[in-house]
């Protein structure tokens, strides 16, 4: 039997489905029982709370082979790293209280640095965290997810433009979702992994801005759609003005600084091992339907 975090955002949702059609037992901790009720129908266990509590998690961490945890986005949180760590640290409190010997952490590529990253610094300290409990941990680390350009598809239909704070020609690898949760379902189920293991996804090639802004474009019908580099504190600004809170944004807008300047980058270097199959160029299917949908 496998827990299961976060299983009504984009990779714990798969995770969960995946395992539920190999036959694997599944439960789905969620706040939302009609969010998840899906899963329920599927012959998931669904376990309703708040994943700050560390006596509800280990409820739901106890007896389990293996667990999939995550940090969730939280956009609203006055004080980001705060939020991060209350998380961090009731998710570490209940695998030792929960007794489970064997954890996979959704963290990023970005995960070994110690400062100046924005919301990846959660995720780095995470990391320390699980590290120190002397149990077997796969600690992902995916790069960009390609679902992030949708949240720029209202800028492109009402401003004409695609655009944001990491500079147009920085090249650096995209990932969808789909294939960070297919990679943690096939780990879940051998559950092979011993002490720590550190893996980076990559996408399957680097992309630039530039680059990403021109294949969306062909894909909706606007063949001259161009990428606007933001400064930072516009940036944030923008963000602010979407509902984030000036923590989130500020973060975001360095971690924007830290793509620009080359620190989130792999320390493995790509190989087959590390490359995932969905291009940028597929995916952008999906985002055409959406932006079409507006």
């Amino acid at each position: 039997m496998i827990t299961v975090l976060g299983t009504t955002g984009n990779t714990g949702r798969r995770i969960a489905e995946g395992l539920l059609a190999k036959g694997e037992k599944v439960r789905a901790v969620a706040r939302s029982k009609e969010k998840a009720k899906d899963l329920a129908a599927k012959g998931a266990e669904v376990l309703l709370g708040n994943i700050d509590d560390a006596k509800f998690l280990a409820s739901t961490f106890k007896g389990a082979d293996a667990i999939y945890t995550l940090i969730p986005p939280n956009a609203a949180a006055p004080d980001f790293g705060a939020y991060q760590d209350k998380l961090g640290t009731a998710i570490a409190t209940a695998i030792t209280d929960s007794g489970v010997k064997k954890v996979v952490f959704l963290s990023s590529l970005g995960g070994d640095q110690s400062s100046g990253t924005g919301p990846i610094l959660g995720a780095h300290r995470q990391e320390k965290r699980l590290r120190e409990l002397g149990v077997d941990v796969l600690i992902l680390r995916p790069t960009y997810f390609m679902e992030n350009v949708g949240g720029n598809l209202g800028m492109i239909k009402h401003q004409g433009i695609n655009g944001g704070a990491v500079l147009p020609d920085v090249k650096m690898p995209f990932i969808a979702s789909q294939d960070i949760a297919d990679f943690a379902t096939k780990a879940l189920l051998a559950r092979d992994w011993k002490g720590v293991d550190v893996r980076e996804l990559l996408g399957p090639r680097d992309y630039s801005m530039a680059e990403i802004t021109s294949i969306l474009g062909a894909k909706i019908g606007k063949a001259d759609l161009k990428y606007v580099p933001f400064p930072y504190p516009d940036f944030a600004k923008a963000l602010t003005g979407f509902g984030f809170s000036q923590s989130v944004a500020d973060g975001y807008a360095e971690m924007s600084k830290a793509f620009n300047e080359g620190r989130v980058k792999s320390l493995e270097g790509r190989s087959a091992r590390n490359t995932t199959a969905t291009t940028f160029e597929s995916f952008a299917d999906g985002l055409a339907q959406a932006y079409a949908a507006l």
